[in-house]
């Protein structure tokens, strides 16, 4: 009944996303073929993009050697190998990133705070209008775990991404905790064998689906309006000697 549901919603939609590109990024700690919640809580998101036709791929970061480090290819830098120069073409080339965390210790997962130290690693790249590459692409967050700390993770996590030149739609996180305290994760199975824990939660389905259609929004207004103008933001002009405006400290 609720796909039916859903099937109709989707048909409601008149507007085309099949020209954009998502990018979701897990950052749990379990490599594959080990199971993920922060997977199943991916998708959500995933199932409305890919049904509205949006061209999608799905990265597991702690499948690849990623280095550590602050620059764009850390084998510069004395890495023996790193695998994030590969990861960057998946994300450049994407109009929507939704990374996915666990929570653990009421933080981010290290493999998340890796890829938010190598996304800032590419913040001083430029794109064609000389504003950095990040400008006119959006991003939003899914968090799962079975303690506190979804608005806190949101929180942070949101912020690095703006930080770096994303757009955040309002409402652009969701996250699913359950009970504080030891037990069962989002999509274990239930006790009772009937369905799994966390797919009936309404908050949680609500918050998932208005962050992934408000990503889709965002991103149609800023890919259709040609990005973010670059008047007053272009690294480049400022490097020319242009100031938009800005008092010069001289006169004041």
């Amino acid at each position: 009944m609720l796909d039916d549901i859903q099937e109709g919603l989707c048909a409601e939609n008149r507007t085309d996303f099949s020209d954009l590109r998502a990018l979701t990024i897990n950052c749990t700690l379990k490599p594959s073929p080990e199971g993920s919640h922060t997977d199943k809580l991916l998708g959500i998101p995933e199932t409305i993009l890919v049904r509205n036709g949006v061209d999608l791929e799905q990265v597991r970061l702690v499948n690849h050697d990623i280095a550590p480090g602050v620059y764009p290819d850390m084998t510069d830098h004395g890495a023996e190998r790193d695998d994030w120069p590969e990861i960057w073409k998946k994300v450049k080339a994407a109009d929507i990133l939704i990374v996915g965390t666990p929570i653990w210790l009421g933080e981010k997962s290290s493999v998340c705070q890796r890829l938010i130290e190598r996304l800032y690693a590419q913040s001083g790249e430029t794109n064609d209008k000389g504003q950095y590459a990040f400008y006119g692409k959006v991003a939003g967050c899914i968090v799962t775990g079975n303690e506190d700390g979804i608005k806190h993770v949101g929180m942070g996590l949101l912020y690095s991404l703006q930080h770096v030149g994303y757009t955040i739609p309002p409402q652009a996180d969701a996250g699913w905790i359950g009970e504080a305290g030891p037990g069962p994760s989002y999509g274990d199975a239930k006790e009772d064998g009937d369905g799994y824990v966390g797919f009936d939660n309404d908050f949680t389905r609500r918050n998932a689906t208005f962050a992934t259609w408000n990503l889709l929004h965002m991103a149609r207004m800023l890919k259709d309006a040609g990005g973010i103008p670059c008047h007053g933001n272009s690294v480049d002009l400022w490097n020319e000697g242009r100031r938009f405006d800005a008092p010069n400290p001289d006169y004041r």
